[in-house]
């Protein structure tokens, strides 16, 4: 089972990347949840979201903590670093992010995913690349699959799809 926690501002395409990860995952027969939270300022403001991936049924979508931490600003790195199981896996896009996680016991990488996303095209999608980055370390899901919730995820903006599917592709093949 993978329990991810993804963190920013609203208008990063938190909620998105959720979105897409766990559609991704169940279209590879996984069990799966998803669990948005924002604040009431909506763009600017606070955005998470908990997925949860797994090859059985799933008891609460609620993950008190995580196995993989996906940090796309500051103040989320505040809010839950601390709540990280031993062990995990951190992406902090440090396009955003200027500090470094401060627990020895965690693995952190960290991904100028503003930065990369802009210099494939707009910064728009960097949670995009992060989705590429996550997939690549820890191996979640079928990239046939992925592709089938950028499809799902940009139905409402076809224009978008291929360019999508780029970014991951060129985030997913750049990770080492």
């Amino acid at each position: 089972m993978n329990r991810i926690i993804m963190a920013g501002f609203g208008g990063q395409g938190i909620l998105s990347m959720g979105q897409i990860m766990a559609y991704s995952a169940m279209k590879d027969g996984k069990e799966v949840s998803w669990l948005p939270s924002y604040g009431p300022e909506m763009r600017g403001g606070t955005a998470n979201c908990m997925v949860v991936i797994s090859d059985e049924q799933i008891a609460s979508p609620v993950i008190p903590s995580p196995d993989i931490l996906v940090i796309m600003n500051k103040p989320s790195l505040f809010k839950f670093i601390d709540k990280v199981k031993k062990g995990g896996n951190v992406f902090i896009n440090s396009s955003l992010v200027d500090e470094k996680a401060e627990r020895t016991d965690i693995n952190a990488l960290y991904i100028p995913a503003n930065g990369l996303a802009h210099d494939l095209g707009t910064e728009k999608a960097a949670n995009i690349y992060m989705l590429g980055v996550i997939n690549k370390k820890c191996n979640l899901i079928s990239k046939e699959s992925i592709f089938a919730g950028i499809e799902y995820g940009f139905s409402a903006k076809p224009k978008l799809i291929d360019f999508n599917k780029k970014v991951y592709e060129e985030a997913y093949n750049k990770t080492v």
